[in-house]
């Protein structure tokens, strides 16, 4: 799943301009920005510690030279660094960046050509991304997504409790059909919310349950994270089972999200009181038809290709969507700006750029440094909140591209799962998204009321704090430790 850092703050900040004097306040600037200093900060102590490891920890004689880098390693990783602070300071995106500076290191420093330089480039990662979000922008644009929607939501009338629970599943579907979990966030936060405040329950609540919905499916086979995950293990040594991954995914957000209903109502903030109930149309939607109906026969027909058949899901997405763009002509244009193309820029970029990195020794370098801090099973728990950490501000995505070759030598030195490792680092790089610095989080914050926004932004922020402190504990001790994957 992708996160950005900038955009999300511009929403809440509208919104805040908007207010009158007394009721602005500069305190989440300040926080955001302390917590972002804290972050850069801890980035690069513990780069300097990674540094420093072999002399400080290994004192003692060895029969080995003790790992260091060149010269030629230290400064592409010191660029890749600088390139993550930059995607957090300002809206750029970090694939562009990753490009321009592979071709800078590529062609400056090591003398490649550019055949050479996008040896790696992922193209059936690109086929994937563009494949499902031009086929989900249709199924959005014609209101197939609506009435899944409202299909559920009739469902547990009277039963407001069930509401979060009936939004995780959608959530869920949504992204492990392939939809990226932000686009699944933006498809269901209106409803979500709108139906928070008419039902009495903690908007913080309902945010958190439909972000947790959107991660647990967003590993599945069909899902543009889980094949980037699969394909970087596969591509780094040490093949994973994707419906394992999957598995965890879903089984960690689900624990996370009864341990959410748990708190709220251990602290009497699972009900909100009588409140003020949000204007929502929840009425008969009618049933599908036309477009719609082709849309859903299509989304079951994907299934069975990728899934029974194990077709590639990219180039059956993109048949799909021909289909509808065939049957609804005019709007073709539109369908085609529904393509996530700055998520594409931002894989391409940053997988490239980390391939440069492995072809100059960066990543086997890092992950002998990082053995030599301690055991394997401390290294994997570090790893765990690095990424953690650095993805409720900066993108998920990217980290991921950045995090998981460093198991492949981890992994080969220890009898640490493959499996579990590589989905606790997974996982901990995207449950963080409820953060209301990423995408995800700040979707929940925009679709608030607007009396209310200032509120669910500072709850949300100290929820997401809870999460970064649990979640990636949590996935190391269920995945790591154990080896059940």
């Amino acid at each position: 799943m992708t996160n950005t850092v900038q955009q999300p703050t511009e929403t809440v900040e509208e919104t805040r301009d908007q207010q009158s004097p007394d009721q602005r306040s500069p305190r989440p600037n300040r926080r955001r920005r302390i917590l972002l200093m804290a972050v850069v900060s801890i980035t690069l102590l513990g780069a300097l510690a990674l540094f420093l490891a072999g002399g400080v920890f290994n004192q003692a004689p060895t029969a080995g030279s003790e790992p260091s880098m060149t010269a030629v390693q230290i400064i592409p990783l010191i660029i890749l660094v600088v390139m993550f602070v930059v995607a957090t300071k300002w809206p750029l995106n970090i694939g562009v960046m990753g490009l321009v500076a592979s071709f800078g290191v590529g062609y400056f420093m090591l003398g490649m050509d550019d055949k050479e330089i996008l040896a790696d480039f992922p193209a059936n990662i690109v086929i994937t991304i563009i494949g499902v979000t031009y086929f989900f922008s249709m199924a959005q644009r014609n209101g197939t997504i609506d009435i899944i929607v409202q299909t559920c939501v009739r469902l547990v009338r009277g039963k407001t409790l069930l509401l979060p629970w009936v939004f995780f599943l959608m959530a869920a579907a949504l992204t492990s059909l392939g939809t990226f979990s932000p686009a699944a966030v933006a498809l269901l936060a209106p409803a979500a919310i709108g139906l928070a405040y008419e039902s009495r329950i903690h908007p913080v609540v309902m945010g958190a349950f439909l972000i947790n919905g959107a991660h647990a499916g967003g590993f599945s086979p069909l899902s543009v994270a889980g094949v980037l995950v699969h394909d970087i293990a596969v591509k780094n040594g040490f093949p994973i089972s994707q419906g394992a991954l999957f598995t965890a995914s879903f089984a960690i957000n689900l624990i996370l999200s009864v341990l959410t209903v748990v708190l709220f109502a251990l602290l009497g903030k699972l009900r909100e009181g009588d409140g003020q109930h949000a204007d929502l149309e929840t009425g008969s939607t009618g049933r599908p038809h036309g477009q719609q109906i082709l849309t859903l026969v299509l989304i079951v027909a994907m299934l069975v290709c990728a899934l029974g058949f194990h077709l590639p899901i990219g180039f059956v997405a993109l048949s799909a969507g021909l289909l509808l763009a065939l049957v609804n002509i005019k709007e073709h244009q539109t369908f085609i700006g529904g393509v996530s193309w700055s998520t594409v820029l931002l894989v391409a970029g940053m997988i490239t750029y980390i391939s440069l990195l492995q072809h100059v020794g960066v990543i086997d370098t890092l992950a002998e440094m990082a053995l030599a801090l301690g055991a394997p099973l401390v290294v994997a728990l570090v790893l765990c909140y690095v990424i953690g950490v650095g993805s409720a501000f900066a993108s998920s995505t990217a980290l991921l591209t950045a995090f998981i070759p460093l198991a492949g030598p981890l992994l080969a030195t220890s009898s640490l799962s493959a499996s579990g490792t590589v989905a606790a680092l997974a996982i901990a790089a995207t449950v963080v998204d409820v953060s209301p610095f990423s995408t995800d989080g700040a979707l929940v914050v925009a679709n608030a009321r607007e009396d209310d926004r200032q509120r669910v932004y500072k709850q949300l922020m100290m929820y997401a704090g809870g999460v970064v402190l649990v979640a990636p504990a949590l996935a190391w001790v269920l995945l790591v430790p154990t080896g059940i994957m």
